[in-house]
């Protein structure tokens, strides 16, 4: 018989609650595979999204296609967790028993539970000591979407990048990951987030309650979007003649719109998915570990928990990423 384990399931698209802690089967690793003792994870805004089938404008057919029709194909949600090495398959030779890892199972999702089986071979690296299990399990899905969306606007050193939504997961993260590239950065968010966003390295901030960005008559080489309000047609005037839109969360229509204006225009549109790579979480643990980059932690909470963790995320006020610990965890 198969050993048992705790578990996050969503069996139906709806709000928080439809998140049930259930007893499923433990997963088995194969001969490739490492089975992780999940210490910690996160919900993120695509658990929410996935959850609720909360698509951008656009999107909703082609995401009950994707996910599943009447529920996500994927039960158990939660894209990226720190924790322990319990096993590992026959063919494994880079991760042995004990090894404390950090580990993006990314669009495969399966984070929310005690444990989680992973390639050896994918995007997980071994967690430095001086790196916490929470801070670890933050890193991944705002730190590699961040890098992702430079890496293809090709921000470069010296220049003018804006953050729209910059206080959450991914907007804190390119906040951190552009001032490290040598970038001068504007940061928007909400007033009470002002010093903060100084605190990251913004060398200036807008509350976006107080003024609008894409008006103020300043351009930038760069902007990215987290929060999916500063379409093209709003903020071209904002972007210099060479400038880029990284388009973080984007409607359809932007998305169609992306190569007629990379076509027609000097300026340049970015969106899609962003890519999960090793090499970008490699990079992600090492500044972590030297202090250039630190996850922002909005809230904790135990994994019997999780639907207010969902609720926590759903409010679109969240500052950096809600944890979720295994068992109640709540230390390093």
């Amino acid at each position: 018989m198969s050993e048992h384990m705790k578990a996050a399931v969503v069996r139906r698209y709806g709000p928080p609650h439809v998140v049930q802690i259930e007893q499923v089967p433990q997963p088995v690793p194969g001969p490739h595979e490492v089975l992780i003792r999940v210490r910690a994870a996160t919900v993120s805004s695509a658990d929410w999204r996935l959850r609720s089938l909360s698509m951008p404008y656009g999107f909703g057919l082609a995401g009950r296609l994707a996910f599943g029709v009447t529920a996500p194909r994927q039960l158990i949600l939660g894209s990226e967790l720190s924790g322990d090495v319990v096993a590992v398959g026959a063919s494994v030779h880079n991760f042995a028993l004990g090894d404390a890892v950090v580990a993006f199972p990314g669009a495969k999702l399966g984070a929310h539970a005690e444990y989680c089986c992973m390639n050896a071979n994918a995007a997980m690296v071994r967690k430095p000591e001086a790196l916490s299990y929470t801070s670890a399990a933050a890193l991944a899905f705002g730190g590699t979407t961040a890098l992702d969306f430079f890496r293809r606007g090709a921000l470069q050193a010296g220049e003018s990048a804006l953050i729209n939504g910059a206080s959450g997961t991914v907007g804190s993260a390119m906040v951190q990951l552009a001032v490290a590239a040598g970038a001068r950065v504007t940061a928007v968010c909400s007033g009470p987030n002002v010093e903060l966003m100084h605190q990251l390295g913004a060398t200036r901030v807008v509350d976006y309650t107080k003024a609008d960005f894409a008006s103020e008559g300043i351009r930038y080489d760069v902007i990215a979007d987290t929060v999916g309000n500063a379409p093209y047609s709003r903020v071209h005037h904002a972007l210099t003649p060479r400038g880029r839109l990284l388009l973080v969360l984007a409607t359809l229509p932007e998305m169609l719109r992306a190569p007629w204006v990379n076509h027609t225009s000097q300026r340049r549109l970015v969106a899609g998915p962003a890519a999960e790579r090793v090499e970008d979480l490699r990079t992600l643990v090492a500044m972590a570990a030297d202090g250039r980059f630190t996850p922002l932690i909005d809230s904790s909470f135990s994994l019997d928990e999780i639907a207010s963790a969902h609720a926590r995320v759903e409010t679109n006020r969240k500052r950096g990423s809600v944890v979720v610990h295994s068992r109640g965890m709540s230390g390093p």
